[in-house]
C-alpha cells in the first residue's frame, strides 16, 4: 500500500486511495470512493459511497461525506462539519437514487461545525465560517458566515480577509498576491 491506514479503520471494496494519504482511527471509506494523494482523513469519518476527494485534501475529525459529493485538490473540512445528500428526507422514503450533487471548487475551506445543504457549489477559495449553515450557492473567494450563511467579505487563497480600495483592487497581506474585484465576482491578477 502507498497509504497509511490505521488498524481500527474501515476500507471498502473498489475503492481508490493515492499515494501519501492517511487514514485515522475509527474512519470508513466505503465502496467505490476516489481519494486522491496526500490526503489527510481524520478520526471517526465517514465517507459514502462514490465520493470523490481530489489532491491534499484534509478532512478532521467527525466528519461525514456522503454520496454526491466532490472535493476538488487543496479543500478543508474542519471538525464536524456535515454534508446532506437529500433535501426532503423522511425515513419512511427510500430516496437513494435521489441524491444531489454538491462541488467544493479548489483551495476551499468549511468550518468547524458547518451544514452544507446539498445541492450547491462552493466555489474556489471560499471560506465558510465555524457554524454557518450553507443553504445556496458560495461564490469564488467569498466568506459566509452564519445561519443561514451570508456573504461577510472576501478572502484571499492565503486565508486572509480581503480588503478593496476604490479601484476594486486588494492585497493579500501574507502573500502579497493582488485582487481584483469587479461586478461583485473576485479574481487573482496575475
Amino acid at each position: 500500500m502507498e497509504y497509511y491506514a490505521h488498524d481500527s479503520a474501515i476500507i471498502d471494496e473498489g475503492c481508490t486511495i493515492g499515494k501519501g494519504t492517511k487514514i485515522w482511527h475509527f474512519s470508513h471509506i466505503m465502496s467505490d470512493c476516489i481519494i486522491g494523494e496526500n490526503c489527510n482523513i481524520g478520526q471517526n469519518v465517514v465517507v459514502s459511497p462514490k465520493v470523490v476527494l481530489g489532491n491534499n485534501v484534509k478532512v478532521q475529525n467527525n466528519v461525514s461525506i456522503y454520496s454526491g459529493v466532490i472535493c476538488e485538490d487543496d479543500v478543508f473540512l474542519g471538525p464536524s462539519m456535515v454534508f446532506t445528500n437529500v433535501v426532503n428526507p423522511r425515513s419512511a422514503v427510500n430516496r437513494r437514487g435521489q441524491y444531489s450533487e454538491t462541488i467544493v471548487r479548489t483551495g476551499a475551506s468549511i468550518g468547524a461545525n458547518s451544514t452544507i445543504v446539498c445541492g450547491h457549489e462552493i466555489g474556489r477559495f471560499a471560506f465558510i465560517g465555524a457554524g454557518a449553515v450553507v443553504t445556496k450557492e458560495v461564490p469564488a473567494y467569498a466568506l459566509v458566515i452564519g445561519n443561514p450563511a451570508r456573504q461577510a467579505g472576501w478572502m484571499s487563497e492565503f486565508g486572509h480577509r480581503l480588503h478593496f480600495d476604490g479601484n476594486g483592487i486588494a492585497i493579500c497581506p501574507e502573500s502579497g498576491e493582488n485582487y481584483k474585484l469587479l461586478d461583485n465576482v473576485v479574481s487573482k491578477i496575475l
